[in-house]
């Protein structure tokens, strides 16, 4: 029986994307690194990340056939406004404030390899 998401995968190219998720709220609680890539776990608010760093790896824009893969992750925060103002993103990297199909507000965000993360109060 599934009780929990257990954790969520990604793929990102720099330390960039650790110092992003820090900002976020998580933690580093290990690091391997390996000879083609670093693996990175984090975790806060009960959620773990695990976080490959391969700056090698080939982004979807080079035609690249991988695999359906994330669209997205959702977090919940308390007040978006505050939320983006604390993170200090570039513009760019912000989406409209929307509200969902039961009036509940969200936006997207980047990160610095373009995932998108989604803030939903």
């Amino acid at each position: 029986m599934i009780t929990t998401i257990h954790h969520i995968a990604l793929i990102v190219t720099s330390e960039n994307s650790i110092s992003f998720y820090e900002q976020l709220g998580f933690t580093e609680t290990f690091r391997k690194n390996r000879e083609y890539d670093t693996v990175v776990l984090m975790e806060s608010f009960g959620i773990e990340l695990e976080i490959f760093i391969d700056s090698r790896h080939p982004s979807h824009s080079e035609g690249i056939d991988e695999p359906i893969g994330l669209r997205h992750f959702a977090l919940k925060v308390d007040n978006i406004e505050r939320t983006l103002e604390e993170l200090k993103l570039d513009e760019k990297d912000i989406g409209s404030i929307k509200t969902d199909w039961i009036g509940v507000r969200y936006c997207y965000i980047k990160d610095p390899d373009g995932l998108t993360v989604e803030l939903h109060e």
